[in-house]
């Protein structure tokens, strides 16, 4: 059903885990009546978190999409994982999303993948608001989360709810309301137990006069909020400066402008457990957040074009179609690609052209996705997020679009791995039907490798911790019925060049009665990005014959680069430049410009020598102080050097550096030193130099 794009919001919940973003994501279908029961996350009962894994374990592991109306504006929500193993989830989500619920434990405050979600949505310029939630736990501290947001984020938070209370039942003054600062009122919700029945009780929000109590706090953030506002909104501030009242719809309309600006983030208070703050937050979505004509004209490169050439797409059902592979799920019977419908219209029964692959997609069936529940569709417009049968050649992060009008959206960049482990089945016969279902499931994510090692035979798979490659290990076993030998994990290293150096290759051989003649030199450094070897063609010839050897040269020495360092681990941050190089005549051929580029690789190796790098990890354990020795004693035992301690309530957090290599197993160690009582996230931060005794190891 075709809808006007400003009653369109696609938006994704995203948060560190535990959180409460499949509670709140429960909560929002609920009061939508999108779903006529509660499902709860310890239950293994949720609507988005529907694989058995994920029900098992209580976390979310894949990103699901669902839809729901409120008031007048249609939703498309992505509810997305919290833990730093399937990080890439949120990244593909945040790619194609126009907004985003960031939602915070009141008690545990900015945490280590609360930083990571929050940089990828700066990656993506998309405007967001933060939910401040568990306001009903012991220890929550609303203000202290709100400055945790400004100090660690760098946000400009804007106050828009004040709670109404803090913490459990059985404390003096438990979380029970919230103050509107936009409306000037109390905001109170009927019991849990109430709402969850239905009936009127599912929407009555009880809207009162500000107790005395709270009028002071109330009356000072209010003011904080109007003046924030005057930079978005001249009549605003000339109300204000006139003492006249501000009508809610005026200030609605400059904290929308803030949002979408990106400027300001609102900031709002509850707990999605409790049901309380829930309705609050589906209003703020639809007047805070973007819709798809709010947001600028996506902008791709026109792939005929022989210079980089920028295209800009409107996101109008007439302009001509083009979208965003973001997601794949793996199926028996065909693969389902979601799109992100950015401009045009896609019918089924078409077909798509993928300009990269430089192929005609059949676009067979479009379904509209509910969580694991799916209903065909005919047509999808500028501004949908579809479900796509058909395509066989795109993967993750490929453009498809008009072949009367191409363009190529910018790709979808994931992390790189950083553990892997060799995995085999038991018995030889089903060797094939493995190495079929792993290319399946690198088809459906790509922070997923398997290769075959040349040099053991070995299939190994990496990913992003070990917590990811158990659960693929589990998906092998359940759904696919592969019961598989897995060995010991182990780090992914890298190698770096230990200085700058300036080498050629030569090729002078006799090959099948031809002369193979050919130079190439480069210049190589070391660098500080954490990224793989780039390599950059350092001349440019006039003729097109000379351009074409040095697109040879250049294109020939990234092959060779990307075959790794001397020890056999892919090089990594290293910059290499192809210099002008003496060309003989008759002019080389390929062959002898790839025998070349390996040897002037080989010989750059050489004279550089290389360094192992070894991946590190950001460690954040949050400790009671009794047992905060005992953690930091074991942290050093690990090589971690600790780099922050800050006190959360009754907590101690302690932020560490550590290399990967000592921090398998930490799960079970930390809970021993602490009596269970700690907790701890970890994530990938930086690739640093690998002790002697490891570099050693790998000679």
């Amino acid at each position: 059903m075709k809808r006007s794009l400003e009653s369109i919001r696609n938006i994704g919940i995203v948060a560190h885990i535990d959180a409460g973003k499949t509670t709140l994501t429960e909560r929002l279908l609920f009061y939508t009546k999108t779903s006529h029961r509660l499902g709860e996350v310890d239950r293994g009962t949720t609507i988005t978190d529907f694989d058995p894994e994920e029900q098992e374990r209580g976390i979310t592991i894949y990103s699901a999409a669902v839809s729901f109306q409120w008031r007048d504006v249609r939703v498309n929500l992505i509810d997305t994982p919290g833990h730093v193993d399937f990080t890439a989830e949120v990244e593909r989500s945040l790619r194609v999303l126009d907004g985003a619920v960031v939602v915070f434990s009141a008690r545990e405050g900015v945490e280590a993948q609360s930083e990571t979600v929050w940089r990828q949505a700066d990656k993506y310029g998309v405007p967001r608001l933060a939910l401040v939630n568990k306001l009903d736990r012991e220890g929550a501290d609303f203000f202290g989360t709100v400055g945790q947001i400004e100090k660690r984020l760098g946000a400009k938070p804007l106050v828009l709810h004040l709670p109404q209370g803090l913490g459990p039942p059985h404390v003096q003054d438990p979380f029970r309301g919230i103050v509107d600062l936009v409306e000037m009122k109390l905001l109170t919700f009927p019991p849990k137990d109430e709402a969850l029945a239905g009936g009127e009780a599912l929407t009555r929000v009880t809207a009162s006069p500000i107790p005395e109590e709270l009028a002071d706090e109330a009356a000072l953030y209010r003011e904080q909020l109007v003046s924030t506002l005057f930079d978005f909104s001249d009549e605003i501030a000339e109300l204000a400066m006139n003492e006249a009242p501000i009508p809610p719809g005026l200030m609605r309309k400059a904290i929308r402008q803030a949002t979408i600006e990106r400027r300001v983030v609102p900031i709002l208070a509850g707990s999605a457990l409790d049901c309380i703050g829930v309705q609050p937050v589906l209003d703020a979505v639809a007047w805070y957040l973007p819709s798809p004509a709010d947001v600028p004209p996506v902008e791709g490169l026109d792939p005929a074009a022989k210079t980089p050439t920028t295209i800009r797409r409107k996101a109008d059902p007439q302009a001509p179609f083009c979208g965003l592979v973001f997601k794949i799920v793996a199926e028996k019977h065909g693969d389902l690609s979601f799109v992100r419908v950015y401009s045009g219209t896609l019918k089924a029964g078409s077909r798509a052209w993928n300009p990269l692959k430089q192929k005609k997609e059949n676009i067979a069936q479009l379904w509209h996705v509910q969580a694991d529940r799916r209903e065909q569709v005919e047509e999808a417009f500028a501004g949908d997020i579809v479900g796509v049968i058909g395509p066989r050649a795109s993967v993750t992060g490929d453009t498809l679009c008009d072949s009367a009008a191409p363009i190529v959206l910018e790709t979808i960049q994931f992390p790189e791995t950083v553990i892997s482990m060799a995995i085999e089945p038991e018995t030889s016969l089903e060797r094939k039907k493995l190495a079929d279902t792993l290319e399946m499931m690198k088809r459906q994510d790509p922070t997923f490798r398997a290769i075959e090692s040349e040099e053991t035979g070995q299939t190994l798979i990496s990913g992003m911790g070990e917590l990811h490659l158990e659960v693929i290990r589990h998906r092998l076993e359940r759904d696919f019925n592969l019961k598989c030998r897995v060995h010991k994990p182990r780090v992914s290293y890298k190698e770096t060049l230990g200085r700058a150096v300036t080498a050629s290759g030569e090729a002078n051989r006799q090959v099948a009665g031809q002369t193979l003649v050919a130079t190439v030199t480069l210049r190589a450094e070391p660098t500080e990005t954490q990224a793989p070897v780039s390599v950059e063609q350092g001349w440019f010839p006039e003729s097109e014959s000379l351009a074409a050897i040095a697109a040879t040269m250049t294109q020939s020495v990234r092959e060779s680069a990307e075959r790794g360092g001397l020890k056999g681990c892919p090089l990594w941050g290293v910059r290499i430049s192809v210099l002008e190089s003496p060309i003989p005549e008759p002019l080389p051929s390929d062959v002898a410009i790839r025998i070349a580029a390996a040897d002037a690789i080989e010989n750059m190796l050489t004279a550089a020598g290389t360094v192992l790098l070894e991946p590190v990890m950001k460690v954040e354990v949050s400790v009671p102080e009794e047992h905060l020795g005992d953690v930091i004693n074991d942290l050093q035992q690990r090589r971690a050097i600790i780099t922050a301690t800050e006190i959360r309530g009754p907590a101690t957090v302690l932020t560490a550096e550590a290399p990967l290599a000592s921090m398998f197993g930490y799960s079970a160690a930390v809970r021993s030193v602490s009596q269970g009582r700690a907790s701890f996230t970890m994530a990938p931060l930086k690739y640093g130099p690998a002790p002697a005794e490891t570099a050693e190891a790998y000679m």
